[in-house]
């Protein structure tokens, strides 16, 4: 949906400028710019909730900053400072307030902060000037019909990333890797989305396109440990919450086979927090594991938690909200 305004920030002689506002949605960079050419593109995602009390809040802007700062080393672009993220974050919500949706209607303002190399460069280097910007827009609820378990399936066919490669940072061009595997597992209408193997052996699970695996085993909540997945702020998120309601925590390689031990499942991410999984199926191996039609009962107690801070309804006691005022 348009919104009003968008922040940005330019790179230029080494340096970061001034923060400035525009009303266009429109970007002009020359045909030439690295992002088009050798993949200097990342981007972030975050959002700003309207809270019970009436305050406006968003979730973790300083983790977001850091997981970008890692991803700008990654690929050779310039750090954004984290107090120039906070401030163009909060800029643009504040700009941008009268679309952030009522408390209680189950949507939210969705920030998707985007820096790209501008210069331009037909040799393979890093360029040398660069656009940080950042623009909203209202999102709906995920569940358009309340928490709800949805079927996966493993892909063996496709690769989302190389064990040291760009998958623990957030750049385009996994998802651009993603896209094939993910249209021809789910645009059948059959699967909410597709899980990934680690690219090596291809015996353990990785990671869905856009989200982070967990499963509940005997009461521990175990995530997968690998050089290839995104570090996902909600999953880091989904631990701390789990430890501080005396959830045990494993973060380790999680074999296929495993997956039969597991009462409970579910990918987490900034849209959802928790997308329950009613069952992973891998046809190529001929197996299904099923997890059950609904949401378990700790997979829904952390994500109603989880939510709860968010919206500022329960204290927060790691101070991961920044109240926009």
């Amino acid at each position: 949906m348009k919104t009003d305004y968008n922040v940005r920030c330019y790179y230029r002689d080494g340096k970061w400028g001034e923060i400035e506002v525009s009303s266009s949605e429109d970007i002009n960079i020359h045909m030439a710019a690295t992002c088009l050419h050798y993949g200097q593109e990342a981007f972030e995602g975050l959002k700003a909730f309207r809270c019970k009390d009436g305050k406006i809040r968003s979730f973790r802007i300083e983790a977001n900053a850091a997981r970008l700062q890692s991803t700008c080393r990654g690929i050779m672009m310039p750090e954004l400072p984290t107090e120039l993220f906070v401030e163009m974050c909060k800029k643009v919500v504040k700009l941008n307030e009268n679309f952030i949706p009522p408390y209680g209607t189950g949507a939210s303002l969705y920030l998707r902060p985007l820096l790209i190399g501008t210069g331009a460069q037909v040799g393979v280097k890093p360029a040398n000037e660069y656009l940080f910007m950042i623009f909203v827009t209202p999102v709906g609820p995920y569940f358009k019909g309340g928490f709800q378990a949805n079927p996966y399936v493993i892909t063996r066919k496709y690769d989302r990333s190389a064990p040291l490669g760009t998958g623990v940072y957030k750049v385009g061009g996994n998802y651009a890797a993603s896209l094939k595997a993910h249209v021809e597992a789910c645009h059948g209408g059959q699967y909410a989305c597709e899980f990934y193997l680690d690219a090596k052996e291809k015996k353990y699970i990785d990671e869905a396109g856009a989200a982070n695996f967990f499963g509940i085993k005997d009461g521990v909540y175990v995530t997968p440990k690998s050089t290839s997945i995104l570090p996902s702020i909600t999953n880091m998120s989904l631990i701390q919450v789990a430890e501080d309601l005396g959830i045990k925590v494993e973060r380790r390689p999680i074999a296929i086979d495993e997956l039969a031990d597991f009462q409970e499942a579910g990918a987490c991410g900034t849209a959802a927090v928790i997308s329950p999984i009613e069952r992973v199926d891998d046809p190529e191996a001929g197996k299904s594991y099923n997890f059950g039609k609904q949401p378990g009962p700790i997979s829904t107690k952390l994500y109603e938690t989880l939510r709860a801070i968010q919206l500022g309804e329960i204290e927060d006691k790691h101070n991961w909200n920044t109240v926009i005022e």
